[in-house]
């Protein structure tokens, strides 16, 4: 071999490399984790961010900006295309204790720059940890105006069950959920927050017309009761649903569909079993007065999130339900019909092996997810990249 030809490749051992680097990072393409098939569609599933914390929430502030929580008390944002992640400043400190810490974050429909964030954490009170509410605004790269809406009646002296997810419905009001803390008759009783689902206006005020705002002995911010840990709720715009999908205890994780004022049954009925035996809980798995989940799931997947598709990258997957699991380590998807009944499901991205923490859907139609390994993993259709994408 000639001086020239050593020469040669010597720089493209060198340099190619780098080359081919560049390329992809100039595109938004990022190496595969995996590709897959769903419905005769071409998946890519392929890393975004890694090395973080718990990223318990994901949300888009615009097309450019993913704003993600961590369990620990941090909170970032994150840039899709370049991967580029600025730390917010001016955050509280937040405690991180068991299974709580800062946790959900969310934007109401048509979120503006200015415009509040809603953030749901654990507070520290005189009788006890408990889940709040809050709102800020995100001014650079701070945090400002932290205001407390709710500091919920939720104390126990466990570190377990805190909920906590929020959405969004057509008319204004926030909704927002509270696990019943590890105490289980705190979800029946009407006294506490714990074990409910919440409806506040947007300013923290209490709907005129929410179920218990007259009733004697009620707290008037409850929707709905007779929940364990409900860590997923999500609104369905186009047929005015509200959904939400919660921890049973061993088996017995429930997706239901959350009516005004009813309870849903925890501890009373469940489809789980006792952690130290055989022994069902409750009184077995239907009561009159107690409204049946829309699904069961035994063994419990332990869900982290929930997420109703609405784009149109994926067109089979359109107006199904996502929900993230953490023991058995996929995104779960929920296939629905028109009435709103769960007829399938299909669980993916199990080679991962990952606990799937936060969904979140991005304006292109592709699909975000966190995992409690640190990671943030982005789902596009396979044919597709950001140059091709529409989203510049």
């Amino acid at each position: 071999m000639n001086n020239l030809s050593i020469s040669l490749t010597q720089y493209f051992r060198n340099f190619l490399p780098i080359y081919i680097l560049l390329t992809f990072l100039v595109a938004g393409e990022k190496e595969p984790l995996v590709t897959f098939e769903s419905d005769e569609m071409s998946i890519t599933a392929e890393l975004v961010a890694d090395g973080l914390g718990v990223p318990w929430a994901l949300t888009f502030l615009n097309p450019d900006e993913i704003l993600f929580t961590e369990r620990d008390g941090d909170m970032g944002i994150l840039n899709p295309k370049t991967s580029k992640i600025i730390w917010l400043e001016g955050v509280p400190e937040i405690r991180q204790d068991g299974q709580g810490g800062l946790m959900d974050a969310a934007v109401r429909p048509g979120h503006q720059s200015g415009d509040w964030i809603y953030f749901t954490y654990i507070k520290e009170t005189k009788n006890g940890m408990v889940t709040a509410l809050a709102r800020a605004h995100r001014l650079g790269n701070y945090i400002v105006g932290w205001q407390d809406m709710l500091v919920t009646k939720s104390a126990t002296n466990t570190g377990r069950h805190f909920g906590s997810r929020i959405t969004f419905d057509n008319d204004g009001h926030l909704y927002f959920t509270v696990g019943e803390r590890g105490h289980r008759p705190n979800a029946q009783d009407l006294t506490t927050h714990a074990g409910s689902i919440l409806r506040l206006n947007l300013d923290g005020s209490v709907p005129k017309d929410n179920p218990f705002i007259n009733v004697d002995n009620t707290l008037p911010e409850i929707w709905s009761y007779g929940h364990r840990n409900p860590q997923g709720i999500v609104y369905d715009s186009q047929h005015d649903r509200l959904w939400s999908i919660e921890h049973g205890p061993r088996g017995g994780d429930e997706i239901n569909l959350i009516l005004v004022g009813r309870n849903y049954g925890w501890p009373i009925v469940s489809y789980g079993k006792e952690y130290w035996g055989p022994i069902s809980v409750g009184e077995g798995t239907e009561k009159d007065g107690m409204e049946p989940p829309v699904k069961v799931y035994i063994p419990s997947i332990a869900p982290g999130s929930l997420m109703l598709y609405g784009g149109d990258a994926f067109p089979s997957w359109k107006g199904n339900l996502f929900a993230g699991s953490l023991i058995l380590t996929h995104l779960n998807r929920i296939i629905l019909n028109e009435s709103g009944k769960a007829v399938n499901e299909e669980r993916l991205l199990l080679k991962l092996e990952e606990r799937i923490r936060a969904i979140v859907e991005s304006p292109e139609g592709w699909i975000y997810l966190s995992t409690d390994s640190g990671k943030i993993i982005r789902l596009r259709p396979s044919n597709t990249n950001f140059q091709n994408s529409g989203n510049k």
